[in-house]
This record gives structure tokens, sequence and C-alpha cells, in this order.
């Protein structure tokens, strides 16, 4: 199962993604039905497309905003203040009740954005995600049923790991990047540097403990592909409508990123 990106490191969601494509084709075929075959053939260039997409933002902004949304209605501005800062990559949590609809607020409004599902728990989060409008999932941990039902749903989905075993079963799965979480927690710096050496062909995306003072640190390690975190949308500047504040957030870790990653 090993794969080589076929145009380079930015391109590992994009294997991912026809891997995951190829599988879900591959059952529509097994059905019998041309209807199925079809519809399986459109769900593989979706999830094709998702994921080089994806790539694509990831190796010019390798930040990903991790955002808790209590009331729907600062999805958008939210969503707006973190691509004017530079971050069109936006990971919506399913920690409350308002997750979905502020997915579906910021899918519908903010086409310059990038939005997706993060705390998917079960394969039924990961359908209701899907179907508000979220292109990719983040899960906090590696469950089988919730990569198959990526892979049925044809999205690019980034699990998280702590330890060589989890890295190795995501990697029999056909996954190559990887959120490692809770990073600074489970090893920081120098378990990815541990882990990098031993999975040469998997990125990871560390989050948990991660802000502007550590960024850079956490960015020039050769495993990391980007890093996600919360500090961008403090609940405060949410709660008060201070999106300026979140804005100079966003632009701060665009530079730092822009300098690590030169």
């Amino acid at each position: 199962m090993t794969s080589v990106p076929v145009h380079g490191e930015e391109d590992r969601l994009a294997e991912d993604g026809r891997r995951i494509g190829g599988a879900s084709q591959a059952s529509g075929d097994a059905t019998g039905s041309a209807g199925g075959a079809t519809g399986s053939a459109g769900g593989a260039s979706r999830a094709i497309g998702d994921a080089s997409r994806l790539s694509a933002l990831l190796a010019q902004t390798p930040v990903v905003p991790v955002v808790v949304i209590d009331d729907a209605s600062n999805a958008v501005p939210v969503a707006r203040a973190l691509v004017a800062g530079g971050l069109p990559i936006v990971e919506i949590t399913l920690r409350t009740a308002a997750a979905i609809e502020a997915i579906g607020a910021v899918a519908a409004d903010v086409p310059e954005a990038h939005v997706g599902a993060g705390t998917v728990l079960s394969e039924e989060q990961a359908r209701t995600a899907v179907a508000a409008g979220a292109r990719f999932i983040v899960s906090p941990g590696l469950d089988e049923g919730v990569v198959s039902a990526a892979g049925e749903l044809t999205v690019p989905i980034m699990p998280g790991v702590t330890t060589p075993s989890e890295v190795q079963r995501a990697w029999n799965l056909g996954l190559r990047v990887l959120k490692y979480f809770p990073a600074s927690l489970a090893g920081g710096i120098p378990m990815l540097k541990a882990l990098g050496a031993v999975f040469r062909d998997v990125k990871f995306i560390p989050t948990g403990g991660i802000s502007a003072k550590n960024l850079r640190d956490y960015l020039e390690v050769p495993a990391v592909t980007a890093c996600g975190g919360s500090w961008l949308t403090p609940s405060s500047a949410i709660a008060e409508g201070e999106f300026g504040e979140i804005t100079r957030l966003a632009a701060e870790a665009n530079a730092i990123a822009s300098e690590a990653k030169g």
C-alpha cells in the first residue's frame, strides 16, 4: 500500500482522496449497478478535487484555525475574518449544538473559505457534517468507522494519532496526512521527529498546545505539513464581536508560517 505523491508533498491528501475514491468506486462496481458505479466515479472526482484544493491551501498557508461556534450567527463573520487574515481553511468543531448550522452558513456564504468539520466522533456526525457543507473531516482519534464513512462520502479525513501503533493503523488504511493530538501532551516536537523518521511518507498536523509562540518551531519539523489551533479564534473575541482581533491573529500566524516554510 506504499504510495508516492504524484506532485510532491502537498499532494498527499490528493493521494488519500484517490485511495478513498477508488475504494468507493470499487464498492459501487461490486453492486453491479451502472448507476451506482457512475455515482461512485463522480464521488471519486469530488474527493480528489476537495483533497487537491485542501492540499494546495495547506501548502500556501499551513495553519488550520480550530473554531468553536456557540452562536451560528457568528460563523460567517469569523470565517470572513480568518480569510481576511490570510487563513482560508476553517475547521468548525462539532462541540456545540450550533456547529452544523455554522458549517452550512460558511459553506453557503463564504465561498472563499474551505470549511470542514472537526471533533467528528462517529459515522453519523460525519454524514451530517458533509450534508451541511463540510469539505473535510478531522477527528481527535482514529476510528475505522469514521474513516470508512469519509470514503463513502468522498471527503478527505485527518484522524488524530499519538502513537506509532495508531500511525501504522492509519497508514494501512491508506492515510498519509494525520492530525497529531494533543501535540503538547503527547511528546511534542521530539515525538514528531521520531515518528517522521519511521513513517517517511506520512505528514502530520499537530494540534493542541500550539500558539504563536511555538508555531514556527513546529512548522520547522520536516514531518509537519501544517499546524492547527484554537488560539486564532478566542471565545471572548467571538462573543464580543471583535472580528478585527481574529484577523490580526490570523495575519500574525500567516506571517510566521510564511517565514517558517519559506
